[in-house]
């Protein structure tokens, strides 16, 4: 039986740096064994099928690959179609709500990472922003009208940030319709 899965690739075709082809990437995927592939957008979004369950293993050889391709490491979460269900079921009730004043987004964590515990790193402004955890992701809103004052970028100032991806809630959206 084979298991659904998304790779989301993370820093690639962004800014000119890692440029890799949506062609290539899917001959990459299909290189390692995996069936169905499928690519979504130019970010790094690939839908695959594979008769392997150890994700640990999946994930290494898909990194290897992709290294041999570009010669640099590209981080990657993977994670399985049932989980991304989740992800998208067990949104908050706000994610979503008011999408003229607010950008949502997920940030998907490397499972070295725990939301509960990164949540408290990242310093919100009030009537600006808003997180919450999820099984493996950070739900984020900011409000468009003061994006400039929004603090969540600041993300990028972390640790745990090399070992995130962030996506999106239509790109999520779109990833759950087409692995449903």
């Amino acid at each position: 039986m084979k298991t659904r899965y998304i790779a989301l690739l993370r820093g690639i075709n962004v800014g000119g740096k890692n440029v890799i082809p949506m062609k290539e990437l899917k001959t990459l995927f299909e290189q390692c064994g995996f069936s169905d592939v499928e690519t979504y957008i130019q970010s790094g979004n690939v839908m695959f099928s594979c008769g392997i369950s150890d994700v640990a293993k999946i994930r290494k050889k898909i990194e290897i690959n992709l290294k041999k391709y570009s010669g640099t490491e590209i981080p990657i979460v993977l994670l399985t179609a049932e989980q991304l269900r989740n992800v998208v079921a067990n949104a908050p009730e706000w994610f979503g709500a008011e999408p003229e004043k607010y950008r949502y987004d997920v940030a998907f964590l490397d499972p070295k990472i725990d939301a509960g515990t990164l949540l408290p790193k990242i310093s919100l402004r009030e009537g600006v922003d808003c997180a919450a955890t999820g099984n493996g992701v950070l739900y984020c809103s900011k409000l468009i009208e003061k994006a400039t004052q929004s603090r969540l970028p600041k993300i990028i100032s972390l640790p745990e940030y090399r070992l995130m991806t962030v996506r999106n809630r239509n790109t999520v959206i779109k990833l759950n319709d087409k692995t449903a």
